[in-house]
C-alpha cells in the first residue's frame, strides 16, 4: 500500500536527490522547463494489433484527424508508432512503417502540431525526421544506437531514450523486474547518454521504459507493483541532470473497466516522483489531473528556471 509513511521513508532516505535540477527539454524551437510546465505527449498507433483500442488509426485520414484533436485537447507533443510493442504481434517491417507514417508526419508538422515517432529503426527514424518530426521516441536498445544518434545528430532532433535490456522494445526476455531498478537504470543511462553526446546528439530525455510489455517474465501483479514503484522512485533519476518521460500505465487487470481512469491514477504517482512529460493514450484525463495538481500545489510547478518560449 502506498501510504504517507512509506513516501516520507523514501523522500528521507534519497533526500539529496530530491532538488536536483533537470535540464529543460528542446523540441524544435521549444526550451521547456518540463518541472514548471510538465508536457503531454499524446499517442497514435496506426498498428491495428495496438491494445489500447482508442488510440489506433485505421488510415492516414483517421491518424491526422486523432493527432488534430489530441493538440486540441492539450497534448504538446503527438507521438506516432507503426508498430506494436506487443511481442505477441507481428513484426512490421521497415518499409511497411515508412508507407504510413511518413504521409501522417508530414501533414501534421505542416499543421503546426510537434510530432515524435515511436521506433527502434534507423530507416523509420530517419525518414520521419526528413518528414518534419522533432523529436525520435527511440525504442531500441545498444546495438542500434551506431546508427541512429548520427541520424538524430544531423537533424538536430530530440531523442527520449528508453531504458531496454535487449534488442528493443518487442525482446520480453531480456527484462527483468529488480526491487529496486534505480541504480541499474542510472548506470545504464550514464553510458547512452555518454554515447550519444559523443556524436553531436544534445536534446536528450530519459525513459525508465515500465511501460513496455513483460508479458510471459512476470505476472500483472508484480509488473503493476514494478511500475508503481518506478514511478514513485523517479526524482533518483535527476541526478543524471535531464528530463524524465513515462508511459503511463493503463493496468487492464487491475482497473478492469475502468482502465481509462487508470493513467489518470499513475500520472499522480508519476508526478510525486518528479515526471516531466508524460505519455498518454488519455490526453483530456491527464491534463485535468496535472492542471489540479497545480492548482492545489502551486510552488511546485513555479520553481523552474524558463518557461516555454512558445507559450
Amino acid at each position: 500500500m502506498i501510504s504517507l509513511t512509506d513516501l516520507l521513508a523514501l523522500a528521507r532516505r534519497f533526500e539529496d536527490d530530491l532538488s536536483l535540477p533537470v535540464d529543460p527539454l528542446r523540441v524544435g524551437d521549444q526550451i521547456i522547463d518540463v518541472d514548471a510546465t510538465p508536457v503531454i505527449m499524446g499517442c497514435i498507433n496506426l498498428s491495428q494489433d495496438s491494445t489500447y483500442r482508442e488510440s489506433v488509426a485505421t488510415s492516414t485520414g483517421s491518424a491526422v484527424r486523432k493527432g488534430l484533436i489530441l493538440a486540441a485537447q492539450g497534448a504538446d507533443v503527438v507521438d506516432i508508432g507503426a508498430e506494436s510493442s506487443n511481442p505477441r504481434t507481428v513484426q512490421v517491417t521497415a518499409r511497411e512503417q515508412i508507407a504510413v507514417l511518413v504521409p501522417v508526419v508530414k501533414e501534421l508538422a505542416e499543421q503546426g502540431v510537434v510530432v515524435s515517432i515511436e521506433t527502434y529503426e534507423p530507416a523509420v527514424a530517419r525518414s520521419c525526421l526528413e518528414a518534419g518530426a522533432l523529436l525520435l521516441n527511440y525504442s531500441g536498445g545498444l546495438a542500434s544506437d551506431g546508427e541512429i544518434f548520427p541520424i538524430v545528430a544531423d537533424h538536430q532532433a530530440t531523442i527520449i531514450l528508453c531504458h531496454i535490456e535487449g534488442g528493443n522494445a518487442r525482446d520480453v526476455n531480456a527484462r527483468s523486474v529488480d526491487e529496486d531498478p534505480i541504480p541499474g537504470m542510472l548506470d545504464y543511462f550514464d553510458r547512452r547518454v555518454e554515447r550519444a553526446r559523443s556524436v553531436g546528439v544534445d536534446r536528450i530525455a530519459i525513459d525508465p521504459g515500465i511501460g513496455f510489455s513483460q508479458e510471459g517474465s512476470v505476472t500483472a501483479g508484480v509488473r503493476i507493483h514494478y511500475q508503481a514503484r518506478a514511478l514513485l522512485n523517479t526524482f533518483r533519476l535527476r541526478r543524471i541532470g535531464l528530463p524524465i518521460c513515462h508511459a503511463l500505465p493503463h493496468a487492464f487487470s487491475l482497473f478492469e473497466d475502468e482502465f481509462r481512469t487508470a493513467e489518470g491514477f499513475f500520472a499522480v504517482l508519476a508526478h510525486i516522483g518528479g515526471t516531466g512529460i508524460y505519455r498518454t493514450h488519455e490526453v483530456p484525463r491527464i491534463r485535468a489531473v496535472l492542471a489540479a495538481l497545480r492548482e492545489l500545489d502551486p510552488q511546485a510547478f513555479s520553481q523552474g528556471r524558463a518557461e516555454s518560449t512558445d507559450r
